[in-house]
């Protein structure tokens, strides 16, 4: 009788199995048939009753069966498997002549275009970068260049107050003063001092914090004459050939004689325009004979040595290289704007 029902359960596990067009049917056929409560089992468990001649015919058939059902499953679990795979293969495809996904890569801010070119030119001029921090003393950012406390000149640099005597730098001149200090009395001393510095300023052609460079430049026998020479160079690097310049004397506590420095329109070329109040001059940058205080405070002896000082913000030139006429726009992070560069 359990011979009847061993071989009746094999054939129906196989034709279970052929007509299964799933893995998950299969599963559930496996289940069925040799799972703890399949239906093998079950017939399985009545072998108790058999005699003990018959026991060993019985559970060979049931093995033999087993094992038929379990090859049959794992010969049809392979030919559903892959024909998944096949099926997935067909769906997921990737077409490989299909251009691909385009990355949108980003680019320079036109602030550090700029800041690189300057650095460009003066690197090549023989200058080295340094630099110094950004949250200073009084000493170093007022006093050691010739700025003594309560001297009207500070309020023209009204700035943010940490302490009474640490603030956020007015300018990046304080490097100066250091790297003089670190250097003395070796020559020459020829640097450029790129940075952030700030101001309380906020309108359309300035900000509470800007980028400058400062440069400077020591040695024996250096002239007013070198300082106008550098810079013309430098002017006509960055805005063109056909660029001029003009000095105007003007007043800086650290600089002696001091100039405001122009250069020739970049809209109009110097016949007059709006952008210039058809004066034909643009204003770009301060500069000087570095003055005998600041030699002596930082350790050179003044009798011996001269040097030039210059500044510049780079917020300045970026927006008379480009003409931008707000400089809110170079900080906004507007990507209709900055794309254009």
């Amino acid at each position: 009788m359990l011979e009847v029902k061993l071989r009746k359960l094999g054939e129906e596990a196989r034709a279970a199995l052929l007509a299964a067009g799933s893995l998950e049917e299969m599963n559930e056929i496996r289940v069925r048939f040799l799972g703890k409560k399949g239906e093998v089992t079950h017939v399985l468990r009545g072998m108790g009753g058999l005699s003990a001649e018959e026991r060993p015919r019985i559970g060979q058939i049931a093995n033999d069966v087993r094992a038929s059902i379990e090859e049959e499953l794992a010969a049809r679990t392979a030919v559903l498997k892959n024909r998944v795979k096949e099926q997935r293969l067909r769906s997921e495809g990737i077409d490989v002549t299909l251009p691909g996904t385009p990355v949108r890569r980003g680019g320079k801010h036109p602030l550090n275009l700029v800041l690189e070119e300057i650095e460009e030119i003066f690197l090549g001029l023989g200058y080295s970068i340094a630099e110094g921090p950004e949250i200073e003393t009084d000493y170093y950012n007022f006093e050691a260049l010739n700025l003594p406390k309560d001297h009207p000149a500070r309020d023209m640099q009204d700035t943010f107050f940490v302490t009474g005597d640490i603030l956020l730098r007015t300018h990046t001149s304080p490097v100066q003063v250091r790297t003089m200090e670190k250097t003395t009395p070796a020559l020459p001393v020829k640097i450029i001092v790129p940075g952030k510095v700030y101001r309380r300023d906020d309108d359309a052609t300035h900000s509470p914090m800007f980028s400058q460079v400062e440069g400077l430049a020591v040695d024996k026998r250096i002239t007013f004459s070198d300082l106008k020479g550098t810079l013309g160079l430098f002017a006509r690097q960055m805005f063109g050939k056909k660029t001029k310049t003009r000095f105007r004397p003007s007043f800086f506590p650290f600089t002696e004689p001091s100039a405001e420095i122009d250069i020739s329109c970049v809209m109009c070329g110097g016949s007059g325009c709006r952008v210039c109040s058809n004066t034909g001059w643009l204003e770009i940058l301060g500069a000087g004979m570095v003055h005998p205080r600041v030699l002596e405070i930082s350790g050179y002896n003044s009798e011996d040595v001269t040097g030039f000082a210059f500044g510049m913000g780079v917020e300045r030139v970026t927006m008379l290289k480009y003409g931008i006429d707000d400089m809110r726009l170079l900080f906004e992070n507007d990507l209709r704007f900055l794309q254009q560069f």
